[in-house]
């Protein structure tokens, strides 16, 4: 095997590597937020040298797990035609994000310790991105209520489906629940209302 071969596949073998501990630390964490390095090792596969050689502490490795969860969510909600009409639009896109946001939920727990508000703000912007879209499509059809900022919207939009992963997660609400009742509760913030208050 050459020289060029053998480097090849020492980064082939790395990147799998790095995958691996990032596809166990989503799993860990999601099951336990406060999960250690050498349980997301052992799930990996993979020795503690070989976890730390990818990621120096756990706050990279909860940033990496965070990171690559919010891409997964907007490569989610991406995928949702906007161009249809614009509350079978909102339907599919809660149903589209509220899963995604139930195991985030589980991850928010392990990231806060390790990353700024403003961090995990910014991990939102890519999905939130797509929500806005279809809210400012909404807006301009008169579809949606015009009466409050667009930005007030899309962080009531959040906020619903995080608290429906934490009644989830507290067996509160099932998960067949939560996908009949998210709709109608987003629906309902977003109605028009027929006298707006002053």
């Amino acid at each position: 095997m050459s020289e060029v071969q053998k480097e090849r596949t020492k980064r082939a073998d790395a990147v799998r590597n790095k995958d691996a501990i990032i596809d166990a630390a989503l799993t860990c964490l999601s099951d336990d937020p406060g999960a250690s390095m050498s349980e997301i090792a052992r799930v990996a596969g993979v020795g503690r040298v070989t976890l730390y050689g990818h990621f120096a502490d756990r706050e990279e490795l909860v940033g990496a797990v965070f990171a690559r969860t919010m891409d997964r969510a907007a490569a989610e909600l991406a995928a949702v035609d906007i161009k249809q009409d614009t509350w079978k639009c909102l339907r599919d896109l809660v149903q589209s994000s509220w899963r995604v946001l139930y195991q985030f939920n589980s991850l928010l727990a392990a990231a806060e310790p390790y990353l700024s508000a403003e961090q995990i703000r910014a991990h939102h912007d890519k999905p939130l991105a797509r929500v806005i879209a279809v809210l400012e499509k909404g807006r301009s059809e008169g579809t949606f209520r015009t009466d409050q900022s667009l930005t007030w919207q899309g962080a009531c939009f959040y906020s619903i489906l995080h608290s429906a992963a934490a009644e989830i997660r507290a067996g509160r609400l099932t998960e067949d629940d939560a996908a009949r009742v998210l709709p109608a509760t987003i629906r309902a913030l977003l109605i028009p209302p027929a006298d707006p208050a002053p």
